[in-house]
């Protein structure tokens, strides 16, 4: 369908004007856009296991997550990490517990089902470390088997780190200093409080009392509680553990109420006014399990907070109570509004000026951890959430501020200075290889990743290719608007040829990019593009072709794009699976700026996923997806935006049409 004809011209018209209609129709009377921010069933189990510690549990309708636990057992009897994945052991594990602490019997059909999967998996002692942390604290796994984690790290501003190798004289590592400032944001708001459970080691008594013996393939009197060897230098990590051990059996842990002391100071700092701790559950828990290891009661008025924003993450329905990872009210607002603007809406529509002013009333100009190792920028970012003040992130602002610069807003002068705080922070943000990350500048140790308690391989936050190129198409984006110029002033031409540069190194050899915060290659190969063909599309018009004949190469005959969460774990499978909305979108929207910045014809796959958008576009207005397509840690969370597969779908539309509305001038 080339859409060269009348009647095709109206089947595009009708298709964005039915996604505008329907997006407007669900925007919040505050002015933002929100939906569901779905993860696995996980978040559920450990809030569950949460109220269960804090006897709170009868004040949350728990027997709606009940409910829902079992509605999301899968027919293979497991539950999954992404739909689709065959069966999690850790997520069935999780759910198993859960299930038994609401009561549920070990031999109800679903149990018995979920036990088969298990034992098959290998049972408990294959399962991840935080999932092992979970049972231990309801005495269902021994702690021996899980890595002590001293809380003199909290003490540790600069700590020289020097690993030995055994293939050779030269060490490993030598000279990186080490503060918690250099794990990822989210790894440390979840460490810190860990440093105190850790510690204490509880075995907290619930109602009903549980054991989960029988999912121990070896008999729970035979299990195994020794850390897993990798047989490489990461080995030495399992040595350092026992001595840790052996400090803590005799009570010689060094600093050790000190470090307490300083990790409690930490986290009653970093708790915001709404009771949040950085944003998303796992930081949350953990900090409401370090408050209960420390003495706090119920009714303190900080754990009190701490409850209410657990309960703020809840959706409950008429018949099921479930848990978000995180909100994303920023992330979501943005990204909707550069789609209706992109799909013709007017600049000062009058629900599009609400949400910028939504927007521009949650900048962050309160200084927070990014800035221990930034120590020259000033405030200006915006968080993924409602309220995360300690935690702007460089890909949330550099949608802010492409939404924002498509605006007319009604003071201009005022966005136009919000627009010009945010480019100066994230000037300043850059990282050394020339990338920029999402949270923190540097953050690159990657050693970190292979001690023992870092088995989801997500302790640090280096710079990335799809954070970098949305930087870099913000830059040039601002460059094309209606603007001040000195608002992109702040990003000097060194800085833009040093992330240029790391663009091109971070490209694969078939011309694709990685993807680290959605899945995957198409996402980062569609944001590469997008990039490159805005900023630098002559000196870099060979890493744009061979981009873009990279995802033509990988459409789905149906028309569309997909790609599974499995291709993180293996490459064979990189731009391969069932065709989806938000995938389709982005591969379009990528191809419409590699044929913008080539002017060779990739019309013909372009057409084909835009005619697949709107043959699966709803009679509401709106697309259904059921994979997920969003990247929290690759190969270990991922998450389903279901505004995605919304706006996402309506930006290419709306790209689509400006295009061919172009040509046809042009012809």
């Amino acid at each position: 369908m080339q859409l060269e004809n009348r009647a095709e011209i109206s089947l595009l018209e009708r298709a964005i004007n039915a996604s505008q209609t329907y997006l407007l129709s669900i925007q919040k009377p505050e002015g933002h856009w929100w939906a569901e921010l779905e993860s696995n069933v996980t978040m559920t189990a450990e809030a569950v296991l949460l109220h269960k510690i804090w006897g709170t549990d009868q004040s949350r309708p728990l027997d709606k997550a009940e409910k829902y636990l079992r509605s999301q057992q899968r027919d293979h009897g497991g539950w999954e990490l992404w739909y689709g994945d065959g069966g999690d052991l850790n997520v069935t594990v999780e759910t198993y517990m859960a299930l038994r602490l609401l009561g549920v019997p070990a031999h109800d059909p679903a149990l018995l089902r979920a036990k088969e999967v298990i034992l098959s998996r290998g049972g408990i002692t294959q399962t991840r470390i935080f999932t092992k942390f979970h049972l231990a604290l309801i005495g269902c796994y021994d702690w021996r088997g899980l890595p002590s984690i001293p809380p003199w790290l909290m003490l540790l501003p600069s700590l020289k780190v020097e690993l030995p190798n055994p293939f050779g004289s030269e060490p490993f590592f030598s000279g990186h200093s080490f503060s918690i400032y250099e794990m990822s944001s989210w790894a440390r708001g979840s460490t810190v409080p860990l440093l105190v459970v850790f510690d204490r080691k509880p075995v907290f008594i619930t109602s009903p009392t549980i054991t989960l013996d029988e999912l121990y393939v070896e008999g729970i009197a035979h299990a195994n509680y020794e850390l897993p060897s990798n047989s490489d230098w990461s080995d030495v990590f399992l040595s350092l553990d026992k001595a840790f051990k052996v400090a803590e059996d005799w009570n010689l842990v060094p600093f050790r109420e000190a470090g307490l002391n300083a990790a409690e100071q930490w986290i009653l700092e970093r708790q915001e006014p709404t009771g949040d701790w950085g944003g998303i559950i796992p930081a949350m828990l953990n900090s409401m399990l370090a408050l209960r290891c420390l003495g706090y009661d119920a009714a303190d008025p900080i754990v009190e907070r701490g409850l209410h924003a657990i309960d703020n993450f809840a959706l409950e329905t008429d018949d099921t109570y479930r848990m978000q990872a995180c909100v994303s009210p920023v992330w979501d607002t943005a990204l909707v509004m550069r789609s209706l603007v992109e799909s013709g809406m007017a600049a000062d529509h009058p629900a599009l000026t609400k949400a910028g002013q939504w927007l521009l009333d949650r900048q962050i100009l309160d200084y927070g951890d990014w800035a221990v190792k930034n120590t020259v920028g000033k405030p200006g970012g915006w968080a993924f959430e409602f309220d995360n003040r300690f935690y702007p992130d460089v890909d949330d602002t550099a949608v802010v501020v492409m939404a924002l610069a498509n605006l007319a807003m009604p003071n201009p002068r005022s966005t136009e200075q919000a627009i010009k705080r945010a480019v100066e922070w994230i000037s300043t943000m850059q990282c050394k290889p020339g990338g920029w990350a999402a949270f923190d500048l540097d953050n690159d140790q990657d050693w970190i990743n292979a001690v023992p308690y870092g088995d989801l391989k997500a302790m640090i936050d280096p710079n990335t290719a799809d954070v970098t190129a949305r930087v870099l198409e913000m830059l040039g984006r601002l460059e094309t608007a209606s603007l001040d110029p000195s608002l992109v002033a702040g990003l000097s031409p060194a800085q833009t040829e040093r992330a240029l540069t790391y663009l091109a190194r971070a490209q694969e050899p078939d011309g694709s990019w990685f993807g680290r915060w959605g899945v995957n290659y198409i996402y980062g190969t569609s944001g590469a593009l997008s990039a490159l063909a805005i900023v630098a599309p002559t000196t870099h018009r060979q890493a744009i072709y061979r981009g873009a004949t990279w995802l033509v190469q990988c459409q789905n005959p149906d028309g569309g794009w997909g790609e599974t969460c499995e291709s993180y774990k293996n490459p064979a499978l990189k731009g391969k699976g069932e065709s989806t909305a938000s995938q389709t979108a982005w591969a379009v929207s990528g191809l419409l700026a590699a044929a913008e910045a080539l002017g060779e014809s990739v019309w013909g796959a372009i057409d084909r996923g835009v005619e697949w958008l709107i043959k699966t576009q709803g009679d509401n207005g709106a697309w259904r997806e059921d994979y997920f397509t969003g990247t929290g840690f690759p190969g270990h969370f991922y998450l389903k935006y279901h505004l995605y597969f919304q706006h996402f779908p309506l930006t290419a539309l709306g790209r689509y049409q400006t295009a061919k509305a172009k040509s046809r001038v042009n012809q």
